[in-house]
C-alpha cells in the first residue's frame, strides 16, 4: 500500500534450419530455455497401418520433442528475450511482463562482457520481479538483475565500451534527469562480478520530451534522437507542496484519548476549520497521559509538508512529538521554522510544536522522500494536563487525479478546482494486498466498452510543460492477467493559445505482472479554472472480449527546459559541461534547422557516416538524412515522403520502415513502407513491391535458409497485411511480419523451402562478442506450417508429420473444438476424419469436416475433398448439390463406393438426402443412388461402419427414421439393394462410435437406451438379431470416444465428459471399468482414442499391455504441461505428443488418427483361473520331459550306428543248416571227461 522512493540521489557524468513462414498476428508458442532436455521419441509400430494422418482444426503442427515446449498461448503485450533452435522454434530465454523495445550488449573497458542490458516497459523479466523498464540479463545462466530507478519507458539503449557506460533513452523520469541517464561503472552490486555500477546524471539533465534513439558517432560522440525541443530537466512545482492529501477517508485511530466526550473524536481534526479550538473541533489526550494519533489511507503517497494546529484548549496542547512512519517502522526527519528566532531547524524523535493564542498552524518539512499509506503523531510532552491538537494537514509535490474520488483532494479544503474524478459504468473498488493504492475495476464482459471510462481531472495551478504518466496496478496481485487488455489514453490539456486543440491520444497494455507507470505525453497543458479543466480519460479499446480493465491514478510532473533542438543533440561525453552554442555541431545544426516539431525515430551509423530517420522535413531533407565529416546531407530524391520509423544497417545496405509510398521526389517505384539503401551505389533499390501497411520495426534475424550456414535475413514488422505482387511473385497474406532474404532478393514466403510456421513480431535484435544473436519480441515457431490434416510416420528415432497435399482453411470463425456436444456440430472447425481407399489402380486421400480447401484448378471447394494420387495429387471436391454449412463427421467404403455422413443436407439427382451421402471414387462424383434421406429433430452421423464381408452399411448417430423406416440410433442401409433395414427394436438414443468386434458382433458407444434401460455401452448379435447392454453404472458420463484394446471387445477404452463437466478416460476389463485419474483440465475437448502397437516395449502396466500406448486426441489440456492437441497413455504416464495452433494464436485440436488399414489391436483379452494356469503349466512341463528323453534316444542311437556296432539277428532262413557239420555226439562226448561215457565230472 506504500510508495517506496526509488529515486536515488546520483552524481553527474563527467566525462540451420528452413523456414517458410505462415505469418499471423497472435502470441508466440516457444520452448522454454530453461528446460530444452529432449523427450524421448515414441516408439510407435505403424507398419501394419501403412499409411496414417491426423485430422483437426489447425493451421501449425508439430511433434511435442523438448522439454517446454507448448501451444499455449501468451498475453496481449508480452514479449521476451529469444534465440532461434535448430529446428527451426524459439527458445525463451527471458519473458517480459510487457514490450521489450532495446538491447545492447555491456562490455567494459577491460573488454569483459556483463551482460545484455534490456529494456522497455515491463515490471517483470524472467524470474525477476520489478526489474521497472530496465534489467541486465546474463546468457550463461539465464539470471535477470534489476537496475531500479527509473520510472518510465525505456526506447532505446547504447552500451559503450570507450566510456563504460550504458546510456538509455525513453520516456521516464529518473533521479535529476527527464528521459536521458547513463549507467556507469559496470556491473551492479547487487550482480555475483559487482563493479558498483550506478544510475548517472547526464551533464545536460535530459530532454523535455521521449528520447527514441541513441547511436555512437564516429568521433566518439553520443548522438540522442527524439521529438524534444531542448535540454531540460524536471522542478518541483510552484509553489512547493501544492496538493493537499486527502486523509478524510483514511481509518482513523489514537490511543489514550480523553475521557471527555467532547475532546475524544480523533476525526474532528482532520479538516480544521481555522484551528479553532473547542468541542468537536479539538482532540486531546488523556490528563498527563502520552498517547499517538494514527491514519491509515487506501492509497500510498510522498509527503512534503506536515502542517499541525496546536490545541490551545485550557493550556492544553502538543509540546513535543514525532512523526513515525508504521509501514517502514522508522521515525522520519523533519525541518522547521522555530516561531522564536526564525531559523530552520531540524527533529527527528523529539519535534517541538509551538504553543500561541493565534490559532496558527507550523509547517514541517520531510527531509526524505519516503513513501507512507499508514503514520502515526506520537506525543510525548505537553503543555498543561493534556497534549492535544486542533487540527492536521498533509501535502505532497506530486499532482495526482485518482480513480477513486475519496483520495483526491478533500472537498473540506474549499479548493476552486480540486483533484477529481468521473467514472462511468459499473466500476468496482478493488482493494489488493501489495497493491500501491485501491483502484476501479471493470468487467467488459458484464458492460459496454462504449460506455465505460474513468475521466481524471487534476488541479493544474499554474500553466506549463507537464509529463503526463499513467499509473497501472499488476495483474498478479488480483489474479486477471489472462483477462488485462488494452486502454484507450486520451488528453484535453488545453483550449487555446500554444496548445493544439486536438486531443493528444495513446494506448497503453494493461497485462503487467506488478504495478507500472507509463509516461504517455510530455506537453504544455493550460492552468484549471472555472472554464477549463484539463482531463485524462481512460476507455477501453474496442473489440477485446471478457476483458479487465483497472483504473488507478494519473500524475501530472512540471518541467522546464533550455531550448533551440529540435530532435537531435550531440553529446560530448569527455566534456563536463554541455555546450550550449548549438551551432558548433553539424548535427545540433540541422535539428535547429528542421521545420518545427521535426521527431527523430531512428538513428544508425555506418562507417562515418549517421543516417537519421524521422518525421521532418526542411528545403534539402525529407524523413531520412545523413551527417558525414560535419556536415548534413540528402540523400537521393531528397529522402522519402513519409516518415521513417525504423532503420538497420549491414553490409552494403541500409533498410528502412516507415509510413511511406515512394522517394520525396517521386522517382523510385516499389518504396511501399519499406526500402534500401546502397552505399556504394548511393540509390534507393525495391524490396519486391514493398507491404500495404505501416513498419514499426526492422530487425535482423539468422536463419538458415538455403543452405548450412545461417545468413541474415531482415524481417520487417508493423500494421500491414500483405506482401505486395512483383514480377513473377503473387501477393502474399501475412499479418504484420515478413521476411526479406537478401541472398535471393525475395521474400521468404516466396522461396521454394519447407514450410514453417512462424507467429508474432519482433521489436529488437542484439548481437553478443562470440556472435550469438538474440532477439526479442513475440515471434515463435508453432511447428510446420500445414492445416486440417497430416499425414504421420514413425521410426525408432523420430516421429514426423507431411502434408496431405491438399491447401485447407477452416471455413467458420477458427473456433476451436469445444467439449463435444452429441447432438449438435455448432463450433467445429477443420477436418474432422479422413478415409485412404487404395486398390486396384485407385489411389485417393478423403478429407471430411467443416472447412474450405483450393483445387488444383483454383475453385474452392468445401467440407469433403479429395486427393488423388493416380492423377498427380489433383485436388477436387463434390459437384454441387449440399450447402456450404455440411459438416462430414464420419465416412468409410465398401468397394468404389464412399459413404461419407455428418450433419448435412441437400439434393442430389433430384433426390434428398440428409445425414449420408454415396459418393463413387472412381469417377469423383455422387453415386447413382443415393441413401434415402434420414429424419429427424437434428440429423446427425456420427459413425459409419460397413459390416466386414457384406455390402451392408450400418451407421450411428442422431436420428429417428431413414427414409420411411423408423430406425433410430443405428439402422443399416443394404447398398445391393439400395434399402434401409432397422436392426432390433431396442435402441434408442444417441450414437457416436460403432465397432465391429467380429463378422456378427457389434459394439455402438454413445448416449443409449436399451429397451428403456439407459446404457453408455451396447452390443448387437447379427445372429440372434438383438440388442444388449454392458453395465455402465460406474461410467460417469455419455461416451464420446471408443477404442478396442482386444478386438474380442473384452477389454476398450472409452472418454467422454462427466456429469460435473470434467473429462473421463476409462478402461473396461472385463466387467470392470477403471479411471485413469484426474489427468485433464476443465476445458479439454477429447474427441478421439487410439490403441497402437509399439516396437518398444514400456514397463507393465494393469491397464495396457507394455507393446501397445493409447492416442488420445482432441483439444487437451494436461495439468503443469497446457494444452496439447494429441497424448499418449501407456498405462502409467500422459505425455504430450501433438502440439498445433489456429491461425489466430489459439490452441488447435486434432479430431482423430485415420489410417489405409484397420488397426489390428491383439485378440483375446480374457484371463485363465489359477487352476487352469497351473494345469497348462503341468502339461507343458511333462511335455517338455517327454522331448528330453526322446531326444536322449535318437541321440544314443545314432552314436552306437557312428561307433560301428550293428543289431543281433533274431530270425534265420535255415534253423538246420549247421547241424550237418558237426554231429551232435562229437559235441556230448566232449562233456565227460578224457572222452570217456558216463556222467559228467564234477
Amino acid at each position: 500500500m506504500r510508495i517506496r522512493s526509488s529515486l536515488p540521489q546520483i552524481p553527474e557524468l563527467a566525462s540451420i534450419i528452413r523456414l517458410w513462414p505462415l505469418l499471423l498476428v497472435s502470441t508466440w508458442h516457444i520452448q522454454h530455455a530453461a528446460s530444452q532436455n529432449t523427450v524421448p521419441t515414441p516408439q510407435l509400430d505403424l507398419d501394419q497401418l501403412k499409411r496414417v494422418g491426423l485430422a483437426g482444426d489447425f493451421d501449425a503442427i508439430s511433434v511435442y520433442t523438448t522439454q517446454g515446449q507448448s501451444e499455449s498461448a501468451s498475453r496481449d503485450g508480452q514479449q521476451a528475450i529469444l534465440k532461434a533452435l535448430p529446428d527451426g522454434g524459439f527458445s525463451q530465454l527471458a519473458l517480459a511482463d510487457a514490450h521489450i523495445t532495446a538491447m545492447c550488449p555491456y562490455v567494459d573497458k577491460s573488454g569483459q562482457f556483463l551482460g545484455v542490458v534490456v529494456g522497455g516497459n515491463f515490471t517483470t523479466l524472467g524470474n525477476t520481479s520489478n526489474t521497472q523498464s530496465i534489467a541486465l540479463f546474463d546468457p550463461s545462466n539465464y539470471n535477470v538483475i534489476a537496475l531500479p530507478g527509473i520510472e518510465g519507458t525505456v526506447s532505446s539503449l547504447l552500451c559503450d565500451q570507450d566510456t563504460n557506460a550504458v546510456y538509455v533513452g525513453g520516456q521516464f523520469k529518473a533521479a535529476g534527469s527527464n528521459n536521458a541517464i547513463a549507467w556507469v561503472g559496470g556491473a551492479p552490486k547487487s550482480s555475483p562480478n559487482a563493479q558498483g555500477g550506478q544510475w548517472t546524471n547526464l551533464p545536460f539533465a535530459g530532454f523535455n520530451a521521449p528520447v527514441t534513439s541513441i547511436t555512437k558517432a564516429p568521433n566518439g560522440h553520443i548522438v540522442f534522437g527524439g521529438s524534444f525541443s531542448g535540454l531540460g530537466n524536471t522542478t518541483a512545482p510552484e509553489p512547493r507542496d501544492s496538493q493537499i492529501i486527502n486523509l478524510s477517508a483514511a481509518q482513523v485511530t489514537a490511543t489514550s484519548s480523553s475521557d471527555n466526550s467532547d475532546f475524544n473524536d480523533a476525526r474532528s481534526i482532520l479538516c480544521p476549520k481555522n484551528g479553532t479550538s473547542g468541542p468537536g473541533r479539538t482532540w486531546l489526550l488523556a490528563d498527563n497521559q502520552p498517547g499517538y494519533w494514527q491514519a491509515t489511507t487506501h492509497f500510498g503517497y510522498i509527503p512534503t509538508k506536515l502542517r499541525l494546529w496546536n490545541a490551545n484548549q485550557d493550556g492544553r496542547g502538543v509540546r513535543t512529538f514525532r512523526f513515525f512512519d508504521v509501514d517502514n517502522a522508522g521515525i522520519l526527519n523533519l525541518t522547521t521554522t522555530d516561531p522564536s528566532t526564525g531559523d530552520l531547524i531540524s527533529c527527528s524523535s523529539q519535534c517541538h510544536l509551538a504553543q500561541n493564542d493565534s490559532n496558527s498552524f507550523q509547517d514541517f518539512s520531510f527531509v526524505n522522500e519516503v513513501g507512507v499509506s499508514t503514520f502515526r503523531i506520537e506525543i510525548s510532552e505537553w503543555y498543561g494536563s493534556a497534549g492535544g491538537l486542533n487540527g492536521i494537514e498533509l501535502f505532497e509535490d506530486d499532482i495526482f487525479a485518482y480513480a477513486i474520488n475519496d483520495f483526491n483532494e478533500p472537498t473540506c479544503a474549499n479548493l476552486s478546482t480540486p483533484s477529481t474524478a468521473t467514472v462511468n459504468g459499473p466500476w468496482q473498488n478493488l482493494s489488493v494486498p501489495g497493491a500501491q493504492s485501491d483502484y476501479l475495476s471493470i468487467n467488459l464482459a458484464s458492460a459496454d466498452a462504449d460506455s465505460a471510462s474513468v475521466v481524471f481531472k487534476p488541479d493544474i495551478s499554474q500553466a506549463g510543460n507537464y509529463s503526463i504518466t499513467v499509473f497501472t496496478p499488476g495483474c498478479r496481485a488480483d489474479n486477471t492477467c489472462l483477462n488485462r487488455g488494452e486502454v484507450n489514453i486520451t488528453a484535453n490539456l488545453g483550449s487555446s493559445g500554444s496548445t493544439p486543440a486536438k486531443p493528444l491520444s495513446t494506448t497503453i497494455f494493461q497485462s503487467n505482472d506488478f504495478d507500472k507507470y507509463d509516461q504517455v505525453f510530455m506537453t504544455y497543458v493550460e492552468a484549471s479554472s472555472d472554464s477549463f479543466r484539463p482531463s485524462v480519460t481512460l476507455t477501453p479499446v474496442a473489440g477485446q472480449a471478457n476483458q479487465k480493465v483497472v483504473a488507478s491514478r494519473v500524475k501530472f510532473a512540471p518541467m522546464s527546459n533550455t531550448g533551440g533542438l529540435n530532435g537531435l543533440f550531440d553529446y560530448d561525453p569527455n566534456r563536463a559541461v554541455t555546450n550550449t552554442d548549438f551551432s558548433q555541431s553539424a548535427i545540433n545544426r540541422a535539428g535547429t534547422e528542421l521545420k518545427q516539431g521535426a521527431s527523430i525515430t531512428s538513428l544508425s551509423t555506418e562507417g562515418n557516416t549517421i543516417y537519421a530517420g524521422g518525421k521532418f522535413s526542411d528545403d534539402v531533407f525529407e524523413n531520412i538524412m545523413a551527417f558525414r565529416n560535419n556536415n548534413a546531407t540528402s540523400l537521393q530524391d531528397s529522402g522519402l515522403n513519409g516518415e521513417v520509423f525504423s532503420l538497420y544497417t549491414t553490409n552494403d545496405v541500409l533498410y528502412l520502415g516507415g509510413n511511406f509510398t515512394n522517394a520525396a521526389s517521386g522517382n523510385v517505384d516499389g518504396l511501399s513502407n519499406i526500402a534500401s539503401w546502397s552505399y556504394s551505389h548511393n540509390e534507393w533499390v525495391s524490396l519486391g513491391a514493398g507491404l500495404n501497411g505501416r513498419v514499426d520495426a526492422v530487425v535482423p534475424l539468422q536463419l538458415n535458409v538455403t543452405g548450412n550456414q545461417p545468413e541474415t535475413t531482415i524481417t520487417f514488422n508493423g500494421d500491414f497485411d500483405q506482401i505486395i505482387a512483383f514480377g513473377s511473385n503473387p501477393a502474399r497474406s501475412v499479418s504484420g511480419f515478413a521476411v526479406w532474404v537478401p541472398s535471393r532478393k525475395n521474400w521468404l514466403q516466396n522461396l521454394d523451402v519447407v514450410r514453417m510456421a512462424l507467429a508474432g513480431q519482433l521489436s529488437t535484435s542484439v548481437t553478443l562478442p562470440n556472435n550469438t544473436q538474440y532477439v526479442a519480441g513475440s515471434l515463435g515457431s508453432r511447428g510446420e506450417a500445414i492445416s486440417g490434416a497430416v499425414s504421420l510416420e514413425a521410426s525408432s528415432s523420430a516421429v514426423t508429420l507431411g502434408s496431405l497435399g491438399a491447401n485447407i482453411r477452416p471455413a467458420g470463425g477458427q473456433t476451436p473444438l469445444r467439449k463435444r456436444a452429441l447432438t449438435t456440430v455448432d463450433g467445429i472447425d477443420g477436418v474432422v476424419t479422413g478415409h485412404f481407399y487404395v486398390h486396384d489402380d485407385l489411389n485417393v486421400t478423403v478429407l471430411g469436416g467443416h472447412f474450405a480447401a483450393t483445387a488444383t484448378n483454383g475453385s474452392v471447394i468445401n467440407n469433403l475433398i479429395f486427393i488423388n494420387g493416380s492423377q498427380n495429387n489433383e485436388v477436387s471436391g463434390l459437384p454441387s448439390g449440399l450447402g456450404e454449412n455440411a459438416t462430414f463427421l464420419a465416412m468409410d467404403t465398401h468397394e468404389t463406393t464412399l459413404f461419407a455422413g455428418g450433419s448435412l443436407s441437400g439434393e442430389i439427382s433430384n433426390a434428398n438426402v440428409n445425414g449420408l451421402i454415396a459418393v463413387d471414387l472412381a469417377s469423383g462424383g455422387y453415386a447413382t443412388n443415393q441413401p434415402p434421406a434420414l429424419n429427424g429433430d437434428n440429423v446427425i452421423v456420427n459413425a459409419v461402419a460397413p459390416r466386414p464381408d457384406s455390402s451392408d452399411i450400418w451407421i450411428g448417430g442422431s436420428f429417428e427414421t431413414a427414409g420411411s423406416l423408423g430406425c433410430p440410433s443405428v439402422c443399416v442401409f443394404q447398398s445391393s439393394n439400395n434399402h434401409w433395414m432397422r436392426p432390433g427394436t431396442a435402441l434408442g438414443g444417441v450414437v457416436t462410435s460403432l465397432v465391429w468386434t467380429s463378422n456378427s458382433k457389434l459394439t455402438a458407444a454413445g448416449n443409449m437406451t436399451v429397451n428403456g434401460r439407459r446404457t453408455f455401452i451396447a452390443n448387437y448379435d447379427t445372429k440372434k438379431q438383438q440388442w444388449s447392454t454392458v453395465a455402465t453404472e460406474s461410467v460417469p458420463g455419455p461416451v464420446t470416444a471408443f477404442a478396442l484394446e482386444k478386438s474380442d471387445a473384452s477389454r476398450f477404452w472409452i472418454a467422454g465428459t462427466a456429469s460435473n463437466g470434467s473429462t473421463y478416460l476409462m478402461e473396461r476389463n472385463g466387467d470392470t471399468f477403471k479411471s485413469i485419474g484426474d489427468r485433464f483440465g476443465p476445458n479439454t475437448d477429447l474427441r478421439g482414442l487410439q490403441v497402437l502397437r509399439l516396437s518398444k516395449s514400456h514397463d507393465s502396466s494393469d491397464l495396457l499391455d507394455n507393446d501397445q500406448t493409447l492416442l488420445v486426441t482432441g483439444l487437451l489440456e494436461l495439468p503443469n504441461f497446457g494444452n496439447a492437441s494429441a497424448a499418449l497413455f501407456d498405462g502409467q504416464n500422459l505425455q504430450p505428443f501433438i502440439l498445433s495452433t489456429t491461425a489466430n494464436g489459439e490452441p488447435g485440436s486434432l479430431s482423430q488418427l485415420f489410417s489405409q488399414n484397420v488397426n489390428q489391436v491383439s485378440g483375446s483379452g480374457s484371463r485363465h483361473s489359477k487352476g487352469i494356469v497351473i494345469l497348462v503349466a503341468l502339461c507343458a512341463a511333462l511335455g517338455c520331459i517327454f522331448l528330453i528323453i526322446l531326444a536322449g534316444i535318437i541321440t544314443d542311437r545314432v552314436q552306437r550306428r557312428r561307433a560301428g556296432y550293428s543289431s543281433i539277428p533274431n530270425a534265420y532262413n535255415d534253423k538246420h543248416s549247421n547241424i550237418g557239420r558237426v554231429p551232435p555226439e562229437h559235441l556230448f562226448s566232449q562233456l565227460g571227461g578224457n572222452g570217456r561215457s558216463g556222467p559228467p565230472t564234477v
